[in-house]
């Protein structure tokens, strides 16, 4: 089995580790566009088309799935990816974590891209889904690049200024762009000492790889053989995992040697 997944960058990185905790003998393949991010300020023409060729390079793999791993191309070309792909290949989108985040009971925000941020999408995904809980939107600028760059000064420091938007009595947060799930632990940390008082993080890596799975018919099995290869993508082009990648527990995860 191989299952492809896309990113503008490393956001993809925690989505590629669940699915190698379900299915260790899964091979998968990441194809990103280092060239092209952040795809946030594109148009979504630009976004549709940098979409395409990732997902051209990582299709040549013959993936039985394609995962898009980025809730801006989630929004902007999950359609024309579709298009192309299907029914060959199934492509399974990313939705942020509204709907269990307002199950929760209490006030939630939902930490996203500028970008995103205040979209007709984010907006209709809360109205549907928030049933009634109270949802603060935070855009959380240049936390995508930071993460991307590895660069711990600047992740600390968009942290901090997105938690100094988030009302005091939040007591959860929907991770709304994948490379935030990178650093979960540090802005639960951070959440926590603002608040005085555990806040729950809500990402979509966990659910966005079990749904691979059903797409491809393959149940979870974390007792199957560690034999799963790794492919890496860059902006269309036969690459090596980026360092930054190795600065994060889940790139290290999917980087160590297999069985």
């Amino acid at each position: 089995m191989r299952i492809a997944l896309v990113d503008s960058g490393i956001g993809l990185l925690a989505a590629a580790a669940a699915l190698r905790r379900l299915r260790p003998d899964a091979s998968l393949v990441l194809s990103a566009d280092p060239d092209g991010m952040p795809w946030g300020p594109r148009t979504p023409e630009d976004i549709a088309a940098r979409a395409l060729r990732c997902a051209r390079a990582a299709a040549a793999m013959r993936p039985d799935a394609l995962v898009v791993a980025c809730n801006t191309a989630s929004v902007h070309a999950l359609a024309a990816l579709r298009a192309e792909l299907e029914p060959g290949i199934p492509v399974i989108g990313t939705v942020p974590a509204i709907k269990p985040a307002a199950a929760s009971g209490g006030a939630f925000a939902v930490w996203a891209t500028p970008a995103t941020t205040g979209s007709p999408y984010q907006r209709r995904l809360i109205e549907e889904f928030a049933a009634g809980a109270r949802a603060v939107e935070v855009p959380c600028h240049g936390l995508a690049d930071a993460v991307e760059r590895a660069d711990e000064a600047a992740i600390a420091a968009a942290v901090k200024a997105a938690a100094e938007l988030t009302p005091p009595d939040t007591t959860a947060v929907v991770l709304g762009c994948t490379h935030y799930e990178l650093v979960a632990a540090r802005i639960r940390a951070h959440l926590g000492a603002v608040t005085g008082a555990p806040v729950t993080l809500f990402g979509s890596a966990e659910a966005v790889a079990a749904q691979a799975l059903r797409r491809v018919g393959a149940p979870a099995g974390a007792d199957a053989p560690a034999s799963g290869g790794l492919t890496v993508f860059a902006s269309g082009e036969r690459a090596s995992l980026p360092a930054a990648a190795l600065a994060y527990a889940e790139g290290r995860f999917l980087a160590a040697p297999r069985v």
